[in-house]
């Protein structure tokens, strides 16, 4: 089994809206792609599948900040004696987070899941599953099918995220295996919606 992350993983996400990223192991260059502030800095590496467990996740609001931080995933990197990639510098996306997965089950072929998504995804636990692929009508009763679905829809006034971008993006998913036969799993942890896109900003992929 071949785990994937950052770049090489991205290319399996045809048709679904990624957040703009560069991997490098040089903060200058980090430097030259951010031209707006914030940012989000990440270690990228094979046995760091879980960067906020480690404090390999980072926000970032100016320069002399990037470069700070930067320089500290890279030694945090040598001090858990991480194979690193390199550092993941990310455009900053606000919104709700939500998670979508890709399962190829032994009896029933490839699976869709879907749920709240981010650090809460485990505490929360509200997921739902489809065989894939499916139709937005599919797409609809698993956001619906959510305990905590008010989450999207807002809370005292907040607004909405985009319902029918998310109905896309995972009918969209859920049509990745035929592209992609070898994926053993997928995760995208998390995609973060608000009213108007949504992006993918970090994903993990294993194939055969």
């Amino acid at each position: 089994m071949k785990v994937l992350l950052g770049k090489k993983a991205e290319k399996f996400l045809s048709g679904i809206p990624v957040a703009k990223s560069i991997v490098t192991k040089d903060s200058k260059k980090a430097e030259i792609f951010s031209k707006s502030y914030p940012v989000v800095l990440k270690i990228i590496s094979s046995k760091a599948s879980h960067k906020t467990d480690i404090g390999g996740v980072k926000i970032v609001n100016n320069k002399q900040e990037l470069e700070k931080e930067f320089n500290l995933l890279i030694k945090l990197s040598k001090k858990k004696k991480l194979h690193l990639e390199g550092i993941l510098v990310q455009e900053y996306i606000k919104g709700r987070e939500v998670i979508i997965g890709i399962k190829n089950d032994p009896s029933f072929g490839h699976a869709i899941m879907f749920g709240i998504g981010g650090t809460m995804v485990e505490v929360l636990k509200d997921v739902t599953f489809r065989i894939c692929p499916i139709d937005e009508s599919d797409a609809e009763s698993m956001i619906e099918e959510l305990k905590t679905k008010q989450i999207l829809y807002g809370i005292r006034g907040e607004k909405t995220v985009n319902i029918n971008l998310l109905k896309k993006i995972l009918v969209q998913a859920s049509l990745i295996p035929k592209k992609h036969k070898n994926i053993e799993e997928l995760d995208i942890n998390p995609l973060i919606i608000n009213d108007k896109d949504a992006k993918a900003v970090d994903v993990r992929v294993s194939v055969k």
